[in-house]
């Protein structure tokens, strides 16, 4: 046996037995390799997801209320408005009899009081604007005080002491605003250079008085200048409330009779009243009107446990009216018995006259906590600034002192994936802008532009890739040349190797400029090239036979590459003239002005040509194989039958090969939609939605690279962005599962060709 073996092998039967041995271990190390490989990539795909969905449940988790302590010291018996300092130690009451009141927050004791510079009762009081600790008191004399709460801290070792004070930022004595009449209602607002008050005496006309401030250069000291004083129109009934908004130009009268008067300041008095406006349902009563954060929109909640929210809009006449945003229920049929704002977000805490306790966003439209702290009416809610405390007062009862765990209450579905009616919008819109300048900024956290800009630039990605890439793949695989094509197909695939960001560089820098500037060239290339081709093609035909021979089989291709240079140089060439001669000198402008087509230079025609460059050689080298891949007994036999050449491309191999190309075509959607640095850097970055192929988008990967590295961690603006990188993982996901379905279906189908 031994000899036999060493006679047809040349080894012996031993040294046959210890080959196969080894071959049988590096079979199985290779599958073990294998096999840990594939787990480890399919661990590693599961790590990200999870992870991902680690970062982003927190956006959807619910808020939370805890009760803290019970304020039994606490002992001002009717106040305006309460109101508690930064760090949530300290409260500022304003006592109705005794004015300004400064208590512990988690005990009650009142630590301080702050001495009234007039022996004047007070009958009115305002606030300016949420997030801003001024506010004013109205005299029985027709005088107004400004005050302003001031906390200094203290640190020792182990502790934080908050020392309360009060301010006078207008000085202490009082403005004459009404010729001594009790004031009744009151409204006032400050800016850096004026001061706007205004003022209902008791016969309920209303007075407007505006003062201009002077800042001392060596000194806080604020001088006071009067500039006017106007009587304003009278209400048609009796009001209850009185608001101004931020810029001094809205005058809000609350009237108990359920509607609200929207007066502007700017016009003359005769013109004054814009608007008179219904504002609770049929029998419903206004019972709380505050201002939301900012000083514009209008929180007006009833005795239906109903809150809306108003503010004022413009029609297509630009007329100004008061328009309904939205409305949010607390309890419904209970009456809503006190708001409070929060001084650094668009939400509001709400109480009811069953002891209901609500938490809401104006912006995601929800409520995001519903917690009953008492049986009794909630009579007053004193938010801390960073809205993560909150004190209660219950009608016959101490208050008491909760904590807040409200982190992201601005999320939503209907705040990521629906349009919002954002706050001094015209229309509810599709709307991403994370950050402002301003600290009373409403988040604009929706996803669909993003998401729509995505598909927009991976759509004319493909446009123009997949119909070069495919047909290029089809001629070079089964009508090219052998010669030919090994220097073609490396060619194309070393495209690939092209980094994008020198892509992106390129199109930005370069290629639309030339865009811009040759508009109507570029527009001639798509028709002057396939006709030039044909005609190329039709005078080839009619070369004498002879001529035709000259050139090898396979190599006609390379006839068409002047023809195609030579119809880019025309199209280049004419693009002055067509647009003298068609387009007034300029086809940009010409689309702008006359058929109100807007044009930016970075545009996603440009993202299209050069994501779709980037594109073409993974769709093609894929399609090429594919095809190329298609047993040659299976084109044999079809030509031998009978069949042209291009008959057998469509009915046999294309047939078979359809798995490869539809599997090309997937990667090379997956590549357009994860794309970064060429959307980044080719377009404007504009997060709008229009399919106009002149205007720019914004897409999902692109907005994860430019805002990532600004957004705090673990802020709703970085978990959001951690959403858009799991919708861009399971829409990647979901289209390579898709693919592979139907990649499996169609081989089973032309597999037994």
């Amino acid at each position: 046996m031994a000899s036999t073996s060493e006679e047809l092998f040349g080894v012996s039967e031993q040294r046959l037995t210890q080959l196969r041995s080894r071959r049988k271990l590096k079979d199985q190390v290779a599958r073990m390799g294998i096999s840990v490989g594939g787990l480890g990539v399919i661990l590693a795909i599961c790590l990200i997801f999870f992870y991902l969905l680690y970062e982003v449940i927190p956006l959807f988790l619910p808020a939370s209320l805890e009760e803290k302590s019970t304020l039994k010291q606490y002992s001002v018996e009717s106040t305006y408005f309460v109101v508690l300092e930064e760090q949530g130690q300290v409260g500022l009451s304003i006592d109705k009899k005794k004015g300004p009141v400064f208590f512990d927050a988690h005990t009650g004791e009142s630590l301080a009081t702050a001495d009234l510079p007039t022996d004047s009762n007070i009958t009115a009081f305002s606030k300016d604007a949420p997030g801003k600790r001024a506010y004013a008191l109205g005299f029985e004399d027709g005088t107004v005080l400004v005050q302003k709460p001031v906390y200094d801290i203290e640190y020792g070792e182990n502790s934080k002491t908050v020392n309360p004070r009060m301010d006078y930022p207008l000085g202490e004595e009082p403005l004459q605003v009404l010729d001594g009449s009790p004031i009744t209602h009151l409204a006032y607002r400050e800016s850096d250079s004026s001061l706007r008050i205004i003022a209902a005496d008791n016969a309920g006309r209303l007075f407007l008085k505006d003062f201009e401030k002077t800042e001392s250069f060596l000194s806080d000291d604020v001088t006071l200048e009067e500039v006017d004083t106007i009587q304003l129109p009278s209400p048609s009934s009796a009001v209850s409330k009185m608001l101004l908004s931020l810029d001094q130009r809205w005058l809000f009268l609350v009237e108990k009779a359920g509607k609200v008067e929207v007066l502007d300041l700017r016009k003359d008095v005769a013109e004054m009243r814009v608007d008179i406006t219904s504002v609770g349902s049929e029998g419903s009563k206004v019972t709380v009107a505050e201002f939301l954060l900012g000083g514009w929109s209008l929180l007006l909640g009833d005795d239906q446990g109903n809150i809306s929210q108003w503010f004022v809009t413009y029609n297509d006449h630009q007329k100004p009216y008061l328009a309904k945003v939205r409305t949010l229920t607390l309890n419904e049929g209970v009456a809503i018995t006190a708001i409070q704002t929060e001084h650094r977000r668009k939400g509001f805490i709400a109480g009811d006259a069953e002891g209901h306790i609500g938490l809401f966003n104006t912006t995601a439209a929800r409520e995001v906590a519903d917690v009953k702290v008492a049986d009794k009416p909630i009579e007053w809610i004193a938010m801390s600034p960073r809205g993560n405390g909150a004190v209660f007062n219950v009608s016959g009862d101490a208050p008491y002192n909760y904590e807040i765990d409200n982190e992201h209450p601005e999320v939503s579905f209907q705040s990521l994936w629906q349009k919002v009616w954002y706050e001094r919008y015209d229309e509810p819109t599709y709307t991403w802008q994370s950050s402002s300048a301003s600290n009373d900024f409403e988040p604009k956290f929706s996803l669909m532009p993003l998401t729509f800009g995505t598909i927009k630039a991976a759509f004319y990605a493909m446009l123009i890739a997949m119909p070069l890439a495919i047909c290029g793949a089809i001629y070079t695989a089964y009508f090219m040349a052998p010669a030919l094509r090994t220097k073609v197909k490396p060619t194309i695939e070393l495209m690939e190797a092209l980094p994008t960001v020198i892509l992106g560089f390129l199109a930005g820098l370069w290629l639309a400029p030339l865009v811009e500037a040759n508009l109507a060239g570029i527009t001639s290339i798509l028709v002057l090239t396939p006709l030039f081709i044909i005609l190329a093609a039709v005078i080839w035909s009619r070369l004498p036979a002879d001529w035709r021979t000259r050139v090898p089989d396979g190599y006609v291709p390379v006839i068409l590459i002047p023809v195609v240079v030579f119809a880019g140089w025309l199209s280049m060439t004419l693009s002055a003239p067509i647009e003298l001669a068609f387009f007034d000198g300029s086809m940009r402008v010409w689309l702008s002005h006359d058929m109100g087509i807007d044009f930016d230079q970075r545009n996603s025609m440009v993202v299209g040509m050069a994501m779709g460059f980037a594109v073409i050689p993974t769709i093609f080298s894929i399609t090429e194989d594919a095809i190329f891949a298609v047993p040659k007994g299976l084109t044999q036999g079809s030509l031998a039958l009978g069949a042209t050449p291009w008959q057998t491309m469509v009915r046999v191999v294309m047939p078979t090969a359809s798995p490869g190309i539809f599997s090309a075509l997937m990667i090379g959607l997956g590549r357009a939609v994860g794309e970064t640095m060429i959307v980044l850097m080719a377009t404007g970055n504009t997060p709008i939605m229009d399919m106009n192929i002149f205007e720019g988008l914004r897409t999902l990967s692109a907005n994860i690279a430019v805002e990532m590295p600004e957004a705090e961690v673990a802020s709703t603006h970085f978990r959001i962005l951690f959403l858009s990188a799991l919708v861009l993982f399971v829409f990647t996901f979901l289209v390579n599962t898709t693919a592979e379905i139907v990649r499996q279906r169609l081989r089973e189908k032309y597999g037994s060709l």
